[in-house]
């Protein structure tokens, strides 16, 4: 109730700029290890049934931190003691880069949706490299990888592989992000052959790169907006390449059945949140059953809360991530989410999360 009253006020003020404004003040409170360790033991739902491995990865919990929220590194180990299972930072590229002109943010509050074109607005691989290095990273780490605008498709898989040297020792997990709307170009590499040959390329680096150490499990983030002819070429190449997971979905360009006002004066961009729960859903289903749960998915798309969270676990996904949601419930959010999970595994009979996964299609 606290977090809807002052909501209300945080709304009325320029979507980019109350977010940075926000992460300030939280993360000036959390910066202290005296005050960031006992409220993250207040905000943490430790419970076994919550806990599981993905990749040889421990997760107290499911739900995570979706990349775009914490794109420079900035704030980890203050949203970690929020309470989430892990923390995807980026889209990180080679190049630091502004990003698209603003405003490039727009609330969606009718449809609970967020609008954004940012354009992988970061400081550059370097820097947010040197920003890890200077951290006792505190919680599971993701690190979402992108393309520097400036650099021509051709050269992409080099870009990406830079990327992926410097941020490579830091992370628990790496993506790969081919499905952005903002960065011209960049969905053409979901398509068979950029696809194979990019992962290809990255793939045999993660492996070069982490010799004498654990493995980093290797992803590919998908658009919502592929049909299913596209997606189970995707899934295909995935499981050629022999690549660990994918994160599903991205935001969507479809604009069919929104009722807020002034969508369209608010120009192009990727839309989160509600509108795109139901297809990422079902991308999640259509992975799950192509590839016979043989591929981790990671759910994103719509997670509001707790019934959220888990369609998206029945459907498929392994680990589901929020972001938009996290915008409109506040920081409190993932304390009851956890909590409202494992209500609801009670009440259906699962006597963990690894039940829960796929159990849509065992039915």
């Amino acid at each position: 109730m606290m977090y809807r009253a002052l909501r209300g006020a945080l709304f009325r003020l320029d979507p980019e700029r109350v977010h940075y404004l926000a992460m300030g003040v939280l993360s000036a409170v959390m910066k202290p290890r005296v005050v960031r360790a006992p409220l993250g033991r207040a905000l943490r739902v430790d419970d076994a049934r919550l806990k599981q491995e993905v990749w040889g990865v421990a997760f107290e919990t499911p739900v995570g931190l979706a990349a775009g929220f914490d794109k420079d590194a900035r704030w980890v180990n203050a949203l970690g003691a929020l309470g989430f299972g892990h923390v995807e930072v980026g889209t990180v590229t080679a190049l630091g880069q502004a990003g698209n002109p603003g405003p490039r943010l727009f609330r969606l509050s009718e449809d609970q949706a967020l609008l954004n074109r940012m354009g992988f607005n970061n400081a550059g691989s370097e820097a947010v490299a040197g920003r890890l290095r200077g951290t006792r990273i505190e919680p599971v780490l993701g690190v979402n990888l992108g393309k520097s605008k400036v650099t021509a498709l051709e050269d992409a898989a080099e870009d990406y592989a830079t990327t992926l040297r410097r941020l490579h020792p830091f992370a628990d997990y790496i993506v790969v992000n081919v499905s952005s709307p903002n960065t011209p170009g960049l969905r053409s590499l979901q398509g068979r052959e950029p696809l194979e040959a990019l992962l290809k390329r990255l793939k045999a680096l993660n492996s070069a790169l982490s010799k004498g150490s654990r493995r980093r499990p290797l992803l590919v983030k998908v658009s919502p907006d592929l049909g299913d002819e596209a997606l189970d070429e995707v899934v295909e190449v995935v499981e050629g390449v022999g690549l660990d997971g994918i994160v599903a979905t991205n935001t969507t360009v479809s604009r069919q059945g929104l009722r807020s006002a002034g969508v369209q004066a608010m120009g192009a961009g990727g839309v989160s949140g509600r509108p795109v729960k139901s297809r990422s859903v079902e991308v999640i289903g259509r992975i799950y059953a192509r590839t016979e749960g043989r591929v981790p998915i990671v759910g994103v798309g719509g997670i509001f809360g707790a019934a959220d969270a888990l369609a998206a676990m029945e459907a498929g996904a392994s680990l589901v991530q929020v972001w938009t949601g996290f915008v409109y419930e506040g920081p409190l959010m993932v304390r009851r989410m956890n909590q409202g999970l494992l209500r609801l595994m009670e009440a259906r009979g699962y006597a963990n999360v690894s039940e829960v996964v796929g159990a849509a299609h065992r039915r």
